[in-house]
């Protein structure tokens, strides 16, 4: 078949690999002059499945309204927020109880473990290289409260067979050093055994030229208009650079999916949640990370990546406004100031915001439409990058009429439509 692939994100490009291995000839269309150039381009550099969990949880609500008020504060709405933005809040706030945090977290889980296998997998078998450590990931706890709350997360986490340690300060210590030297300001951890830290940039870049080495022709600085359907079914795609067709299009747009699918009909509840990162050149390893921490008071992960650290967190719901203010700065900055003091030069680090594509239920849109020939891999929120090789091999099972290695149950958009 020849297939469409839109968008040239970590989720693009990994389903462009899996589907030409697969025989396929497949042609990636996108705007950007090159690969992995928005939103896959300086995210916090996670790989956790462990830590992969729905933002819609119990207590969220009151939570929100906290963060709302802090100085440094992790989530931010705009104060004129569209329909959009509120119908969106809404759909997501009725997924903060139990029963839905559940469901979606195991949702969630059962696409991220199998997506670590497949990056192992795919590592070993063509050696790609990406700055990518694997000493897992330490979610840190400010607070007793903090502590206490983790339990939840760790009955889920014992369900799905995930490997975890509850760790006291030393025990934070013996895996990350840097952090003794700011012991005071800690109670604990929770370490995820299996995730890894890596740059989805340079892993993304690597992947695409070995697709083009297997015949994938990538379509760049071409904008996408719409989408054509014919006799009910969808044949191609209408470009800046002339009409495009195909057997089957795959629609890998992250945030900018909804509106390409709505005048087919398809609503996709997809929400770009802003966020921010810092590249900060290492001054001192002694003081910098050894893998990945996620500091749970400010949302914010701090990773190592070679001789960078990444400082990636915050939310911010204002549409698609892709403007830097200082204060957001300021946010992710003062974490890795705060736990790794002296880590780094500050002066020196980059800036960078991207949109993240979240759906009120946290778990990413996958598989085939009401329409033939036409699919979706798209709506993965923080964990692209953690997803993205289980999802994009997910799909090319789905577009091939194999059946998937892992449960297909609610990861199609037919979920929201009960």
């Amino acid at each position: 078949m020849r297939i469409l692939i839109l968008g040239s994100g970590v989720i693009g490009v990994t389903s462009a690999w899996y589907l030409a291995q697969a025989g396929h000839e497949v042609v990636v269309v996108e705007r950007q002059p090159g690969p992995a150039l928005e939103t896959s381009h300086a995210n916090a550099g996670q790989i956790s499945p462990g830590y992969s969990a729905p933002w819609a949880a119990p207590g969220v609500p009151l939570k929100a309204i906290k963060w709302l008020m802090q100085d440094l504060a992790p989530l931010r709405i705009s104060p004129r927020p569209d329909l959009n933005t509120l119908g969106w809040l809404a759909r997501m706030l009725a997924n903060c109880n139990h029963r839905a945090y559940t469901r979606n977290k195991l949702r969630m889980l059962r696409i991220a473990e199998y997506s670590r296998d497949c990056l192992i997998e795919l590592r070993n078998e063509i050696g790609i290289e990406y700055d990518h450590r694997a000493q897992g990931l330490i979610q840190l706890f400010r607070s007793q409260q903090q502590l206490e709350a983790a339990a939840a997360d760790m009955r889920i986490l014992d369900r799905c067979g995930v490997a975890y340690e509850l760790l006291d300060m030393a025990g934070v210590a013996a895996h990350e050093p840097a952090l003794a030297r700011v012991s005071d300001k800690l109670v604990g951890g929770l370490r995820l055994l299996g995730d890894e830290t890596g740059d989805c940039y340079l892993f993304t870049r690597a992947l695409a030229r070995r697709c083009e080495a297997l015949g994938v022709e990538f379509r760049f600085g071409t904008e996408i208009d719409r989408l054509l359907a014919e006799a009910g079914r969808v044949s191609g795609v209408a470009t800046s650079a002339g009409v495009l067709k195909g057997d089957a299009c795959l629609v890998a747009l992250g945030s900018y999916s909804p509106t390409l699918l709505a005048p087919l009909g398809i609503k996709a509840p997809i929400y770009p949640v802003k966020g921010y990162s810092l590249t900060i050149p290492i001054t001192d390893p002694a003081c910098a990370p050894e893998s990945t921490v996620m500091d749970e008071t400010y949302k914010v992960a701090v990773s190592r990546l070679g001789d960078r650290i990444r400082v990636g967190g915050t939310a911010e719901l204002n549409g698609f406004d892709l403007s830097t203010p200082d204060s957001r700065r300021i946010n992710v900055e003062h974490v890795v100031k705060d736990l790794f003091p002296g880590s780094g030069d500050a002066g020196a680090a980059e800036l960078w915001t991207g949109l993240r594509p979240m759906t009120p239920d946290g778990t990413p849109i996958l598989g085939a439409t009401a329409y033939p020939g036409l699919y979706l891999n798209t709506g993965h929120g923080t964990l692209g990058w953690t997803l993205s090789l289980g999802s994009a091999r997910y799909i090319s099972d789905i577009i091939d009429g194999r059946t998937p290695a892992i449960d297909t149950e609610g990861l199609s958009i037919n979920r929201y439509s009960r």
